[in-house]
């Protein structure tokens, strides 16, 4: 079993530097899977080449990071801390990177001559545009930013959820963990029985949009990852998780990967991942807890994690621009090695460009307005 982990005088527990550096690698999954989509999209859908290959690695890494955030919230939540300051601390940030890259959507497609309407517009400011099953919707203004709807809701529920995971037994703890798994498996189920009907997207997605965005987008049945990494986290601060080693998790994650591409329905959106995945970020704090080595605690694998978020929030913009700029589209495909020689530099741009978002935005809102000012000798208690 792991060592369980020791919390400081503020009830603080040490940092995971290797799930950090995990951040990164996840972003970048989530850009290639983008970039071959734009740059050869006959691909995609094919069930074979290039674009097919990363054609789940933006599911993944998606999932990564709905795991990642349960585990890394509930770990650096202390005791007594109230919901306000941590509700202020998370609006502080993912909202100002949100508004930035949204203005940015809206002024790049009014130059084009796109259209986006108040519909899109009004609900995806307000983070509440994945309760609605309209495609339009879902991915109107920046695509990417569902993924925040869907973390607004996990941020909203989260004390709740604290609350009900710090009683529960810890005996309890192994059999929570493995019905949120098996609730996630039977995603795509409920999907496919009650849910059935309607026109299907393709041949290669034969689901509607309606089924699709109760698998990948509907913020009540994503949250069953988050709460799994939520429980995984008070598991491995007890010391009730065995010792994970990076290389088996490791080759667990990509042998299930490749099994997503091939899995029937949407049990490859998060059903057959979502445990290796888990058990590599169980793998990454074990590591840092117990002081082993990592390699992805080293100082540039923890600056690109830091500017994930950022990175995350700007690349579809980006790629969406260079794939406009170069007439890419569905009748110009690229080949494979074009489309891996062009998505490097603009991966190196999308992370220039998530610098600069980081350093002039997130970072100084968060300094400045995470936290509330302390007034006389008063202590307001909150979550990191």
């Amino acid at each position: 079993m792991t060592a369980s982990a020791t919390v400081d005088r503020d009830g603080r527990r040490p940092g995971l530097p290797s799930l950090t550096g995990m951040r990164f690698l996840a972003a970048a999954a989530v850009f290639f899977s983008h970039a071959f989509f734009q740059f050869i999209p006959s691909s995609w859908g094919s069930g074979e080449g290039p674009a097919f290959l990363w054609s789940k690695a933006g599911s993944t890494g998606v999932s990564f990071f709905f795991v990642l955030s349960g585990f890394v919230l509930t770990w650096s939540a202390r005791p007594g801390a109230g919901p306000g300051a941590f509700w202020r601390r998370r609006a502080c940030k993912i909202y100002p990177n949100h508004l930035v890259t949204a203005a940015a959507a809206v002024l790049l497609a009014l130059s084009q001559s796109r259209t986006v309407t108040g519909h899109q517009l009004l609900p995806n400011l307000l983070l509440v545009h994945t309760w609605l099953p309209r495609f339009d919707v879902l991915t109107g203004v920046n695509s990417v930013s569902w993924s925040l709807g869907c973390e607004a809701f996990f941020y909203l529920s989260f004390p709740l959820l604290l609350t009900a995971l710090r009683r529960a037994p810890g005996r309890r703890l192994w059999w929570c963990a493995g019905g949120l798994a098996a609730a996630v498996w039977c995603v795509p189920l409920v999907s496919e029985v009650f849910l059935s009907g309607g026109a299907v997207l393709s041949p290669r997605m034969p689901y509607s949009v309606t089924q699709m965005w109760f698998v990948y987008f509907f913020p009540l049945t994503r949250c069953l990852e988050f709460a799994l990494g939520m429980v995984l986290a008070r598991l491995v601060a007890e010391g009730r998780f065995p010792r994970v080693p990076f290389a088996p998790a490791g080759a667990l994650v990509l042998g299930s990967y490749f099994g997503a591409l091939y899995a029937p329905g949407q049990y490859g959106t998060a059903a057959v991942t979502v445990v290796p995945l888990a058990l590599l970020i169980v793998a990454g704090a074990g590591a840092d807890v117990g002081g082993r080595p990592s390699p992805l605690r080293g100082t540039t694998m923890v600056w690109l994690g830091e500017v994930s978020f950022a990175l995350y929030m700007v690349h579809e913009l980006l790629i969406d621009q260079v794939a406009r700029a170069l007439g890419i589209g569905p009748a110009d495909d690229l080949s494979g090695w074009q489309a891996a020689g062009l998505s490097l530099p603009v991966l190196g741009a999308a992370v220039g460009v998530a610098w600069l978002l980081y350093a002039g935005v997130e970072r100084p809102v968060m300094r400045r307005w995470s936290r509330p000012r302390r007034k006389l000798v008063l202590e307001v208690g909150e979550f990191s």
